[in-house]
Formats: C-alpha cells, structure tokens, sequence
C-alpha cells in the first residue's frame, strides 16, 4: 500500500495481509463467542456473562467473599462497573455487600445462598455452551496453543506498577 508509512520511515508498522486476516478473524471468533455466552447465560439464568463471571469469583473465594477492588481487577473491569453490577446481583438476592473489617473504606463482596444456588444450577448449562463453542471444536494441541497464546497476550497488556491504565484502577 503505496499510502501507507512503514516503520523504516519512522510511521506506524501496519499489519500484513495475514496478521490482518488473523486479527480480523480473532475479532470476529470472540465477538461471536461472548455473544453466545451471553445468551445462553440470560436464557437460562437471567444474567449477563460477566455477573455470571462474578459469582464465580465469589464462590472460588475463601468464605464466599472478596474485596470490591480485589473482584474489579480479577474480573477486569472498572470499579464503576464492578459497582453497577454488584447493585444488580443484589437486587437478586445473590450477593450482599459487607464493611471490610480490616479496612473502614473498603467494602467485602459476599456471595449469598441464593447466589450460590444460582450459580450451581447455571454452571451445567454454561459449561456445556463453552465446551461446545470451543473446547469441543480444538484439538489438544490447539487447546495448548492457545493457553500459550493467551498468557503472552495477558502478560504484555498488564503492565506493573500504580501508573498502569487498567480498567480496575480506573
């Protein structure tokens, strides 16, 4: 492309042919993908994706509860999303929020009974659309790349330190 600098003239390095088709199909893969859990998750459990994501979290915890900060930046969201959707899941019934003892600012997530068996009675149907829309699609080899994969990506997009721009410092 004619047009286009390239990184040897000092301008953006722009994607070849293959890593735009790669990127391209990467986008539409996980477009298509966190639409399908998502559905599937509000069709049999009244709840998005990522509340489902955070009931997870919670039930994982020790003594089913989290630090709001500490649940915003395993689940990679703002803090002000974090917020909305624990309003919400409190409103179900599935999640309580309870002063941090240690720490008279912060505020402890809990999972609820009611939470708990919500997100035992969802987990058969969402794990079986995962396995489905991946797992079952992938070879072992494939399944393996793309853990690796993955990692390196995660890896290089959090980067240390209290100046990084990530969406649970936000």
């Amino acid at each position: 492309m004619e047009y286009m600098t390239t990184a040897s003239t000092g301008g953006p390095r722009w994607l070849t042919d293959e890593e735009q088709r790669v990127w391209r199909a990467y986008l539409h893969a996980t477009t298509l993908l966190e639409d399908h859990l998502d559905r599937q998750l509000q069709r049999d459990a009244g709840m998005p994706h990522i509340y489902y994501g955070l009931l997870v979290q919670l039930a994982q915890a020790p003594r089913h509860q989290m630090r709001m900060t500490e649940l915003a930046k395993n689940a990679k969201i703002t803090r002000s999303r974090l917020s909305h959707a624990v309003a919400r899941l409190e409103k179900s019934g599935w999640v309580r929020r309870e002063d941090c003892p240690s720490d008279k600012r912060g505020q402890n997530a809990v999972l609820t009974q009611e939470g708990y068996e919500m997100l035992r009675r969802s987990a058969p149907g969402h794990v079986s659309a995962v396995r489905q829309a991946m797992f079952d699609r992938l070879t072992p080899e494939q399944v393996r790349t793309l853990g690796e994969i993955m990692q390196v990506m995660a890896a290089g997009l959090q980067p240390e330190g209290t100046d990084a721009d990530l969406p649970w410092l936000r």
